[in-house]
């Protein structure tokens, strides 16, 4: 067997492989949130219209990034099950026809969104003032969705190798590119014209063009998990499907949050403006102060995956363990450092009073229960990374559908915004105890029903 594919994640102490793992994937992350600060900066730059005109795009386009990190999930399950046999012909044709699968995907995708831009941003509320911009940026953007989703697809195939820093350098690296690039195609500086909107757009699709070519170079030379040779329809198919089994629930999963936080705006809507804006600044604070879990749910797929193709379950349950009490342990110094720095944290980004009083009231409740989401979130890319994307679909239904959407409801009618907010504690805790005991049972029954692991060294079947 290549030593390129041994079950690296298999072997030496688990602790030290989720550290190694998690911390790069956390710089990486923060530089992804700063690759959608500079759009939205430089972009503001021009006027009013412009970043309303961003803002709208915002949805269509996370939609799509959903899309996007599902298939990437199912495509690091499947890889990181293979590299755990020990099969190396599998890991090539899976890794192919992964890509084969993102192309196809994002260009069917990105056609229906080009020839469909007004309709549908009409029906999101676009005016047509705004129009002219959102139809600049996307018909940029939309061709250019083949140069998002398929490094990203590709990214997810590394990761399941166990490299984490390697796609970690490419998400700063577009990071870097992106805030470098923005402002010259906006603004324009010497013999670049100044391209406004547009520019933003091809500010984001020349540098994802350049990760593109990175990666598939990657792959192909670095890596040799690319099939050199024409494909067998039925081997395809194959792949395609047991992708899919786990990258459309884990899309789904993706698009339930925005889609039920949308739902509470609106409730928070018939309270006053000041709670909407409130909410919007919480959540920017928010979104940095969960990197780190967001980092370890993305790692723990390929980590859960690769042993369980080794059938070492004993590994699998101890790195959940160890990152469920991670969870809890960071969640209590980020419950007492916002808590106690609300006010001081929210008027950073406003000096409207009461803005800052309800961004207070989110940041007292909240993060008390962001341990618990952070378990949520690593239950289910364990469960993705088993191959089993129904119970993570189910968790995240039973978040946000069952628990969170009526209680926000019931919320506003008896406590107000206070309600609203304190929704979200309510889902993040009662479910996480769910997610906890149904992780682990499920673990508990495969090692019972699988065999034991091959000895070290023995080379499993290969795939037909």
């Amino acid at each position: 067997m290549s030593r390129r594919f041994d079950s690296l994640l298999t072997e030496g102490p688990v602790s030290t492989h989720l550290i190694k793992m998690t911390v790069p994937m956390a710089f990486a992350l923060s530089a992804t949130m700063a690759f959608n600060l500079a759009d939205t900066y430089f972009v503001g730059q021009l006027g009013d219209l412009q970043l309303t005109a961003l803002s709208f795009t915002f949805p269509v386009i996370m939609l799509l990034i959903s899309l996007t990190i599902g298939i990437g999930a199912g495509t690091s399950s499947v890889i990181a099950r293979a590299i755990g046999e020990r099969n190396e012909r599998k890991v090539r044709h899976l890794t192919t026809d992964s890509l084969l699968l993102s192309t196809l995907l994002a260009i069917v995708f990105g056609a229906l969104g080009f020839f469909t831009i007004e309709p549908v941003f009409h029906l999101l509320g676009a005016k047509s003032d705004t129009m002219p911009y959102i139809v600049e940026f996307m018909q940029i953007w939309y061709p250019g969705f083949i140069t998002v989703m398929v490094p990203m697809v590709g990214m997810a195939a590394l990761r399941a190798t166990g490299d984490v820093k390697t796609p970690s350098k490419i998400m700063v690296f577009a990071a870097l590119a992106n805030i470098v690039l923005d402002p010259l195609m906006i603004f324009g500086f010497g013999p670049i014209p100044a391209l406004g909107i547009s520019g933003a757009a091809l500010a984001t699709l020349l540098t994802r063009l350049l990760t593109f070519v990175w990666v598939v170079y990657l792959l192909s030379a670095k890596h040799h998990m690319l099939r050199h040779s024409l494909p067998d329809f039925s081997q395809v198919v194959a792949s395609w499907r047991a992708i899919l089994h786990v990258g459309i629930p884990a899309s789904a999963t993706n698009m339930i949050i925005p889609l039920c936080v949308s739902a509470a705006v609106s409730l928070l809507a018939s309270h006053g403006s000041e709670a909407v804006a409130a909410h919007g600044v919480a959540s920017r604070i928010e979104s940095m102060s969960l990197v780190i879990f967001y980092a370890m749910s993305a790692i723990i797929g390929p980590f859960v995956g690769q042993n369980f193709g080794a059938a070492l379950f004993a590994r699998i349950r101890e790195s959940l363990l160890g990152s469920f009490g991670f969870c809890l342990a960071f969640s209590l110094l980020l419950a007492g450092v916002l808590g106690f720095g609300a006010e001081w944290t929210a008027s950073r980004f406003t000096e409207d009073q009461a803005i800052i009083h309800w961004a207070v009231v989110y940041l007292s409740l909240v993060p008390i229960s962001y341990g618990c989401h952070g378990i949520i979130m690593v239950a289910n890319a364990a469960f993705n990374g088993l191959g089993r994307p129904f119970p993570a679909t189910m968790i995240s239904m039973m978040r946000m559908v069952v628990v969170y959407v009526p209680a926000t409801i019931i919320g506003s009618k008896y406590f107000g915004v206070t309600g609203i907010f304190a929704a979200t504690t309510i889902a993040n805790v009662s479910v996480s105890i769910v997610a906890w005991f149904w992780v682990l049972h499920f673990l508990k029954q495969r090692s019972q029903e699988q065999p034991a692991p091959a000895p070290a060294g023995e080379t499993l079947p290969e795939a037909g």
